[in-house]
C-alpha cells in the first residue's frame, strides 16, 4: 500500500525478508525509495518486484538499498542473464555505478561494491508456458538466487486462468518445482491468502522461498475475522 507505517509494522513482526511491489501498484519510485529504508533500518532485508526486467529501474531501486530483486516473466536465460547483469556491477555485469543511499551516499562504495559480488539477490518469476521448456537453462544462470511461481499469469498463458485444480496447471506446478529441487534452485511460492495450513502444505511440498501474503490481504482478512467475531458475540 505504498505506506512507511505499515512497512515498519510488517518488518518489526518478525519477517525475514519484506517485497515492495512496484508491478502490480500506482506505487512511484520515491515511495519505493521510503519503503525500502524503512524496511532496512529494521534489520529487515528489503526486496522489490519490478515493472518490467528494466535495467533502468533495477538501478534505482538497488541504489536506493534493495538488497535484490523479483523480475516478472522471465522466459529464458537470456532473460534471467539481463537481470543479473544489471543488478551487479562490472566485470560480472554491467550496473551502472552511482552514488546514493546503498552506497552510503559516497563514505560505503568500496563496503557496498564487495556487498553486491556476494549478497545481492536474484529471484526470477516463472509465469509463463515458455518458460517451462526453458527451466534448466533459467535456474542454472550464474547470479539466479532462487525462482518464484507466478500461478495467475502462468494458468492464464496455458489457457486455463485462475484454475490451479486443473491437472494441466498441477502438472505444470509440479515440473517447475522438480526442477528446482535438481537444479539445488529454491523454489518460491506465493501464498496470497494468509493461510496456514497451505503453508504448512507448501513447506511439505519442498517450497523454500514462500512470500507469505500481502499487506492488503493481512488487513482485509484481519478486519473481516475481528467483525464477524463481534457480530457473534453481541447476537
Amino acid at each position: 500500500m505504498g505506506h512507511a507505517g505499515i512497512a515498519e509494522i510488517m518488518a518489526n513482526a518478525g519477517f525475514d525478508w519484506l517485497v515492495v511491489d512496484l508491478e502490480h501498484s500506482v506505487m512511484a519510485i520515491d515511495t519505493a525509495g521510503d519503503l525500502i529504508r524503512v524496511i532496512d533500518l529494521c534489520g529487515v532485508s528489503p526486496l522489490v518486484r519490478l515493472t518490467s526486467n528494466h535495467p533502468d529501474q533495477i538501478k534505482r531501486v538497488m541504489d536506493a538499498g534493495a538488497h535484490g530483486v523479483v523480475v516478472p516473466m522471465v522466459n529464458c536465460a537470456a532473460d534471467a542473464e539481463r537481470a543479473v547483469a544489471a543488478v551487479h556491477y562490472a566485470p560480472e555485469g554491467s550496473r551502472g555505478v552511482g552514488l546514493a543511499r546503498a552506497q552510503g551516499y559516497g563514505i560505503r562504495f568500496r563496503e557496498y561494491f564487495a556487498w553486491q559480488k556476494e549478497h545481492a539477490v536474484v529471484i526470477v518469476q516463472i509465469e509463463h508456458r515458455d518458460a517451462l521448456d526453458n527451466l534448466e537453462e533459467i535456474l542454472t544462470v550464474p547470479g539466479v538466487d532462487a525462482f518464484i511461481i507466478g500461478p495467475y499469469d502462468l494458468s492464464c498463458s496455458m489457457g486455463i486462468p485462475g484454475q490451479f485444480d486443473h491437472p494441466d496447471f498441477a502438472a505444470a506446478m509440479e515440473r517447475i518445482r522438480t526442477a528446482g529441487e535438481k537444479l539445488a534452485c529454491p523454489a518460491g511460492l506465493h501464498i496470497v491468502e494468509p493461510d496456514n495450513a497451505r503453508l504448512a502444505q507448501s513447506l511439505r511440498e519442498g517450497y523454500r522461498f514462500i512470500a507469505y501474503s500481502v499487506d492488503i490481504r493481512l488487513l482485509d482478512v484481519g478486519v473481516r475475522q475481528g467483525l464477524q467475531c463481534f457480530k457473534e458475540i453481541v447476537q
